[in-house]
């Protein structure tokens, strides 16, 4: 799909078409593709979209399957990216959101992303904030970004999971470009949460559907693997699996 035919909203920057221009080929000569369930992105309007985060290479792995589907992606990324000079003139750009944690401007976040999920964009969440921490590789406990802000914009949340970009560029920086490696993806059905929209946001609400949003995340990420996932959720804040209620992080983005 080219750019003039891309949904999603505004019409794209120069800088994000110049972004795709370079990501597109690059992705398409560093690995495969195995991809599933792009029928589940709404033909109209906009989404959010939570993922898992298991590698540096994630964003442009999920950029090159919401983009190829019609969905040019905006990502919540963190605060201190965009204060880098270069790269964070480009993010700005390319109209990404950054997240600002810890301080008086987190809201200003939200306000964004609400923002652009109203006016028709693909917003893409990575509700744990950080790749997993994980032994196994498993999402681990999620923060409420991602429910907050599908509840508060009326917007899908759709749970994406992939597997494969570790192969290409590993947690700890190490890049194999001559394996080629296969980018899955598998694209959920919407989190259920109608039954939630109707009750007032309240912290308990928002681990509620933070749970179900992780928990169709985890089931994606275990039909890609092939694999049952182990009892319990890894939680980063005392690095240990938590058997029942899944943990939610303090933060929210």
């Amino acid at each position: 799909m080219s750019t003039a035919q891309a949904r999603g909203g505004a019409p794209l920057t120069f800088a994000y078409r110049s972004a795709v221009g370079v990501v597109r080929p690059m992705m398409r000569a560093l690995t495969r593709q195995q991809w599933r369930g792009a029928e589940y992105l709404p033909a109209t309007g906009g989404c959010v979209v939570a993922v898992n985060h298991i590698s540096y290479a994630d964003p442009f792995a999920v950029a090159h399957f919401l983009f190829e589907n019609g969905h040019p992606p905006y990502f919540l990324g963190k605060a201190s990216l965009f204060e880098l000079p270069l790269l964070g003139r480009w993010l700005t750009a390319c109209e990404q959101v950054p997240v600002h944690r810890g301080d008086g401007r987190a809201a200003e976040a939200y306000r964004d992303a609400i923002a652009a999920v109203r006016d028709g964009r693909c917003i893409v969440i990575t509700p744990e904030g950080t790749i997993t921490k994980d032994p196994l590789g498993w999402p681990m406990s999620g923060k409420t970004g991602a429910a907050r802000l599908a509840l508060e914009s009326g917007a899908p949340v759709l749970p994406l999971a992939q597997w494969g970009a570790r192969e290409l560029l590993d947690a700890d920086g190490t890049f194999r470009p001559w394996r080629r490696p296969v980018m899955r993806m598998s694209l959920g059905a919407p989190v259920e949460l109608e039954d939630l929209r109707a009750r007032p946001v309240t912290a308990e609400l928002l681990r509620e559907a933070t749970a179900r949003i992780m928990a169709a995340i985890t089931a994606g990420v275990a039909g890609l693997r092939g694999e049952r996932p182990p009892e319990g959720v890894w939680d980063r804040r005392t690095a240990r699996r938590v058997v029942g209620p899944p943990p939610v992080g303090p933060e929210t983005l």
